[in-house]
C-alpha cells in the first residue's frame, strides 16, 4: 500500500481545464497561420500564372484576347489587377458562384457588341456564334426600319385633295369666291389699332393729369352745394 502511494503521489496531476483551453487556442491559432500561409502562397503563385498568360498576350500582336477559366472573386480580383497596370481591359461573365470567367482584351481590339451579348447569354464566342449573332442583329434591324416606316406613314399630314376656297365658285363666280375666301383668312392685326385712328392723342402722362383735375373739381362743386344756409325761425 505504501509503495502504491508513493508512485501516485510521483505522478504529474492531469494538466487543469484552462491550460487545456489554452492549448487548444494555441493549436487552433497555428492551424489557422498554416491556412493562410497556404492561401498567400496559392495566390503566389496563381499571380505568377496570370502575368505570365498576360505577358504573352501583349507580346502577341496576333491575338486579341485571353480567355481564364471560371475563377472565384479573389481570384478575378488578382487578374484585374494585372489587366489594369499591364494596360488591359479585364470583363467577366457567368453567374457568380457557377461558372463565372473573366476575359483579358486589348484596348485596340475590344469585343463588339455581339460578342458582348452572346457571352453574357452564357453562349461560347467562335465564329459560328459570330455569324449568327450577326444574322440575329441584321433580322432585327430589318424588323426596327419596318416598323418605323409603319409609324412615319401614320404620322403623315392628310392633303385636302380640293382648295376650300373652290367650295363658294358655284354660288357667287370665281372672282366673289376669291374675294369671300379671303374674309374666312384670320386677320393677324386684330386688336392694333394704328396711331393715325386714335381719336385721343394725348399722352398717357397728360391723360392721367387731366383725369385727376376732373376730380378735383368734382369734390369741390360737391362741397360747396353741401353748405348749410341759416333759416330764422320765430321764437
Amino acid at each position: 500500500m505504501d509503495i502504491l502511494g508513493s508512485i501516485l503521489g510521483s505522478m504529474d496531476k492531469p494538466p487543469s481545464r484552462d491550460k487545456r483551453e489554452k492549448e487548444m487556442i494555441e493549436k487552433q491559432k497555428k492551424e489557422l497561420e498554416m491556412l493562410r500561409n497556404k492561401e498567400r502562397d496559392e495566390l503566389n503563385r496563381f499571380r505568377k500564372f496570370a502575368e505570365d498568360r498576360l505577358g504573352r498576350l501583349i507580346k502577341d500582336s496576333n491575338r486579341h484576347y485571353m480567355e481564364f477559366q471560371p475563377l472565384d472573386k479573389v481570384h478575378r480580383s488578382v487578374v484585374h489587377d494585372i489587366a489594369e497596370i499591364g494596360g488591359l481591359v479585364a470583363i467577366s461573365f457567368g453567374i457568380e458562384g457557377v461558372d463565372r470567367y473573366i476575359v483579358v482584351y486589348k484596348k485596340e481590339h475590344m469585343p463588339s457588341e455581339d460578342e458582348l451579348a452572346a457571352r453574357r447569354n452564357g453562349d461560347p464566342w467562335n465564329k459560328q456564334t459570330a455569324t449568327e449573332y450577326a444574322e440575329k442583329r441584321k433580322q432585327q434591324k430589318l424588323a426596327d426600319d419596318e416598323q418605323k416606316g409603319l409609324s412615319q406613314q401614320k404620322e403623315t399630314t392628310i392633303v385636302p385633295t380640293s382648295n376650300y376656297k373652290d367650295k363658294y365658285v358655284h354660288l357667287i363666280g370665281q372672282e366673289s369666291a376669291l374675294e369671300a375666301a379671303k374674309k374666312t383668312e384670320s386677320n393677324k392685326s386684330y386688336g392694333y389699332v394704328p396711331s393715325e385712328n386714335k381719336r385721343d392723342i394725348r399722352s398717357i402722362e397728360q391723360t392721367m393729369a387731366d383725369i385727376q383735375a376732373k376730380k378735383k373739381l368734382k369734390v369741390q362743386h360737391t362741397s360747396s352745394s353741401c353748405d348749410f344756409v341759416q333759416i330764422d325761425t320765430p321764437e
